[in-house]
């Protein structure tokens, strides 16, 4: 069954931000230096560069530091323990078609998925065992904007791949929900590698999932929330909310209460944020990543400029 993207707005600054992601990332990079052979060593902020597309790192400890720079272009990044994702654009290919490619700690391809679709999302469980992405497609019957979204993910230690989570059993108010609209973005996984949270989106609304993967089922916790983030105590989630048309506040749901605190970062950000500890919360803005207290506390602060596609090694 295909399913709609419902944000029209969202779908199409994500697109947007996708295609000029792809278009960066066939830059000539020779003015960016020899590639540095990167490794996942623990301590390391990761990101995707935006002037050539390279996958770039700097000390957390000191990220003002000069980039080292791999040889590696994505379109997104992500890590986790000694496993990486990077989602790539064939170029040239119209409709778009992404490679998936799994990484092992030291950057090397360990597995190549080639799926439909422009890169939005990708992430990592936090026991390196899973890769997961959000694509934008076309050909929808139904999509009025032309675009929908594929939420996937891949079984690094038994090679299984699930090329949509689109059939998920979902409950929405003790009940079973049915939909031909139904879309998913933006995973995260538990540190147990069986809870996952998503954004699920049908009718005009979206809403947090929670489900578990062995069970593969899930059920609706609250409204207008995307791109969960789960924190490595797996209590809260950072996430995106939709306050006015195309304009998204960085905001902490905790998962015991449904409480929410709305952090310090008052401009727009339409990126699935990222932890970088328990008590920071990191994202692309602006050509630039940037870092957050998670409490509300506090003011932004800009890490790496000329930067997207945050990702930490613990």
């Amino acid at each position: 069954m295909k399913k709609l993207v419902l944000a029209l707005a969202g779908t199409a600054l994500l697109v947007a931000a996708a295609v000029a992601y792809t278009v960066a990332s066939r830059h000539d990079t020779a003015e960016a230096g020899p590639a540095a052979q990167l490794t996942l060593a623990p301590g390391q902020l990761f990101f995707r560069d935006t002037a050539s597309g390279r996958v770039g790192a700097v000390p957390l400890a000191d990220p003002g530091a000069k980039p080292q720079l791999s040889g590696l272009k994505c379109d997104r990044f992500a890590v986790a323990g000694q496993t990486a994702v990077c989602l790539v654009v064939q170029p040239g290919t119209l409709p778009a078609v992404t490679d998936v490619l799994v990484l092992d700690g030291r950057l090397g391809v360990r597995h190549t998925e080639t799926l439909p679709g422009t890169p939005s999302r990708a992430r990592v469980s936090p026991d390196g065992k899973r890769v997961y992405w959000t694509l934008f497609v076309t050909g929808d019957s139904y999509a009025q904007t032309g675009f929908s979204t594929r939420a996937g993910l891949y079984e690094v230690d038994t090679g299984r791949l699930v090329k949509t989570i689109e059939e998920l059993p979902v409950f929405v108010g003790g009940k079973r929900y049915f939909a031909a609209d139904v879309n998913y973005w933006g995973i995260t996984f538990a540190p147990d590698g069986n809870r996952f949270y998503a954004t699920l989106g049908s009718k005009g609304t979206t809403y947090l999932v929670e489900a578990d993967y062995g069970r593969y089922r899930g059920k609706a916790l609250r409204e207008n929330v995307e791109c969960p983030s789960l924190s490595p105590d797996g209590k809260r989630v950072a996430f995106k909310k939709k306050v006015g048309e195309g304009v998204w506040r960085l905001s902490v749901l905790d998962l015991a209460s449904l409480a929410e605190t709305e952090l310090a970062e008052t401009r727009s950000v339409d990126d699935q944020a990222l932890w970088q500890d328990d008590h920071t919360v990191l994202y692309g803005l602006e050509n630039a990543v940037w870092a957050v207290p998670a409490d509300g506390s506090g003011a932004p602060r800009q890490l790496v400029g000329g930067a997207a596609s945050p990702a930490v090694t613990g």
